[in-house]
């Protein structure tokens, strides 16, 4: 850590181990610091007993309502909140059961730009935060009503999206909002337009600040979680293929036309499916939506992301 002066050697009389030189002033050893409390409470995590529920990570940007959201859910002030962005530096999980059933809330520090992540407790910060998306079964993402979807917004959609996790898009603030009869209908076009990779998601439009529409929530996520790990048997999505190759061919190139054998599901959460082809490279983006958008016609899968494998026949381990 550099030069020490000698008294610091004094510290070792006391018998509590290794000191670490630190300086508030100018956050030296900070790092140390908390590199030695993350290794001395890693073992309190591995034998912590599983909550109980569904886990629901409340994310979003510095100040869009998260902690507002989760006092709301449990009826009491919990967490503490805050006019000023980023007073949530750490995730904190509350375990919550009522008449919808039983879950544990994950309020999360908010996410910031990279460029305004300078401190080491930041950087924990935005590491527990993707910590917890990754943990969580269903993704509650606020949004500000006032700002509407921001690139900070479209990142954090962006973390629980290739995560493969059920979301809910919160729109908050809504008290804030004038509204006339085209209001709600305006705003989900401009949240879907600038999340076009989620379109998937329901949006939910609340005030965490009065409740407006909170006690709703829970009948969305236990739907949006139970779509996440939903199943379909092979011999339904072979039917729905047939039909979707009958309504539009698949497409060709140079004189070679791609042939779609079968499809077969091999995973949940997200909902995962293979279809095996005779040429990979035929299967172009377009016609892999076009099949993404039959599943979800068919089956709903609504408020999850769906993965779709193409592989070629004979092959079994390779990802297209």
């Amino acid at each position: 850590v550099g030069d020490v002066p000698p008294e610091f050697y004094e510290f070792y009389e006391l018998g509590f181990g290794d000191p670490i030189p630190l300086s508030s002033i100018h956050g030296t050893g900070s790092g140390d610091i908390l590199d030695k409390v993350v290794e001395a409470v890693a073992h309190l995590a591995e034998n912590q007993e599983e909550a109980p529920g569904l886990a629901v990570a409340v994310i979003g940007k510095p100040n869009s309502g998260k902690s507002s959201l989760v006092n709301q859910m449990l009826g009491e002030e919990r967490v503490i909140v805050s006019p000023i962005a980023g007073t949530t530096r750490d995730a904190v999980d509350t375990p919550l059961v009522n008449a919808f059933g039983k879950y544990t809330l994950i309020d999360t520090a908010g996410i910031r730009r990279s460029s305004k992540v300078e401190d080491a407790i930041e950087r924990y910060s935005v590491l527990r935060a993707n910590m917890a998306v990754e943990r969580a079964d269903v993704c509650l993402i606020m949004i500000d009503a006032q700002e509407m979807v921001t690139q900070q917004d479209e990142r954090i959609a962006g973390i629980a999206h290739e995560a493969g996790k059920a979301s809910i898009l919160c729109v908050n603030k809504w008290d804030l909002i004038e509204k006339d009869n085209t209001t709600t209908h305006e705003v989900m076009k401009q949240v879907y337009s600038a999340l076009s990779y989620m379109t998937y998601a329901p949006i939910m439009t609340l005030s965490a600040k009065t409740g407006q529409r909170v006690d709703k929530i829970y009948e969305l996520i236990n739907e949006v979680a139970a779509q996440n790990s939903m199943r379909v048997t092979t011999g339904l999505l072979n039917d729905l293929l047939n039909d979707a190759t009958t309504r539009v061919q698949p497409p060709s190139d140079k004189g070679k036309r791609l042939k779609i054998y079968y499809m077969t599901q091999i995973g949940i959460k997200p909902p995962t499916f293979v279809i095996f082809c005779n040429n990979a490279e035929l299967f172009h983006f377009s016609y892999r939506r076009y099949i993404e958008n039959c599943l979800r016609e068919a089956f709903g899968f609504k408020g999850t992301p769906i993965k779709l494998i193409v592989r070629e026949k004979g092959d079994t381990g390779n990802d297209f």
